[in-house]
């Protein structure tokens, strides 16, 4: 521990989840020098500054999204350090004090924890959920709601589902899904475990006119692992559409993802960014946002419960 104003001080680790709309910002990511791009870490860092942390506060983002993509719930860890004397935060006060200074109405931080030293949002998440939003019925993307637009990918054509369920069952299971990752990717390996592909009809829109309703339909396809590789989900997006509208069968997707080739002609197409939402980031046994698991409290009381060996590989949402 350093001298003067750190001297005595306490650091505490905080679990934030929070959630934006994806379409303002170059992916969660902070961007840093003088580049005009800037990302959703951006602006949480710049409201934890106020926190008055004797160390600088940095976040580590669970799930990291491309530009234009969007996250009902994604999270991050956050060290902060108060001036000797001064008690922690507690988690309804840092998760206030953060949405009261946040400079951009499209990021709200949901709700915050205190969890052990060596918790990792990125490394200790068992599960990442990631939802696909699709509109069909719709002749042109301009014709679309303005409230739904850059919320989902519209198509003018209906959708085989059935077809597209069928060929979903071929990505379950744990594979080398180098067919559907594109490159940029910072992984060493690509094979993942798919544990959930569903295509489902989604609740009727309430921002759509009635007269538009009649005409159009949403789906919602969902994608579950404990790690994506890079665009992972929007490339498996695309390769299941391509058989909702009849350009694949259900078979070529098992022939795809067999052949490990990222470059042929079906998986290199990549479903827009605007369709897709991190939905979830769950950390097994010790609680998370949608169940509200009182297991958090309990590292409060006990933070060397959560030894490194629990932790899962080192892979993060990448989409």
């Amino acid at each position: 521990m350093g001298s003067g104003a750190a001297a005595g001080s306490v650091r505490t680790r905080y679990l934030v989840y929070f959630q934006y709309l994806g379409t303002d910002f170059n992916g969660v990511a902070a961007v840093r020098g003088a580049q005009r791009a800037i990302g959703v870490q951006n602006y949480l860092e710049e409201a934890a500054e106020r926190l008055n942390s004797v160390v600088p506060v940095k976040l580590t983002i669970s799930s990291r999204t491309d530009a234009g993509v969007h996250a009902l719930s994604n999270a991050a860890h956050l060290d902060v350090q108060r001036r000797s004397g001064q008690p922690p935060f507690s988690p309804e006060v840092l998760a206030k004090a953060l949405n009261t200074h946040l400079r951009h109405p499209a990021i709200r931080v949901l709700q915050a924890f205190r969890v052990p030293s060596d918790f990792h949002a990125r490394y200790s998440a068992t599960s990442r959920t990631y939802l696909y939003r699709l509109a069909t019925g719709c002749p042109q993307p301009d014709q679309l709601s303005v409230f739904e637009q850059n919320r989902c990918w519209a198509l003018r054509a209906d959708l085989d589902v059935a077809a597209m369920e069928e060929a979903a069952q071929h990505l379950l299971g744990t594979h080398d899904f180098s067919a559907f990752q594109s490159a940029g990717s910072p992984t060493t390996s690509s094979v993942r475990t798919l544990r959930r592909a569903s295509v489902s009809p989604d609740l009727p829109s309430p921002f759509v006119l009635p007269q538009e309703s009649r005409r159009l339909r949403f789906w919602s396809l969902e994608f579950e692992s404990q790690s994506f590789l890079y665009r992972q989900v929007r490339r498996m997006t695309a390769v299941l559409v391509a058989v909702g509208l009849g350009a694949l069968t259900p078979a070529q997707v098992k022939m795809i993802l067999e052949s490990r080739d990222p470059l042929g002609r079906h998986q290199t197409r990549v479903a827009p960014a605007h369709g897709l939402f991190l939905k979830s980031v769950l950390y097994g046994g010790h609680g998370d946002l949608a169940t509200g698991n009182p297991a958090w409290a309990q590292w409060d009381r006990q933070p060397d419960d959560f030894s490194p060996e629990t932790r899962g590989p080192k892979a993060g949402g990448l989409e």
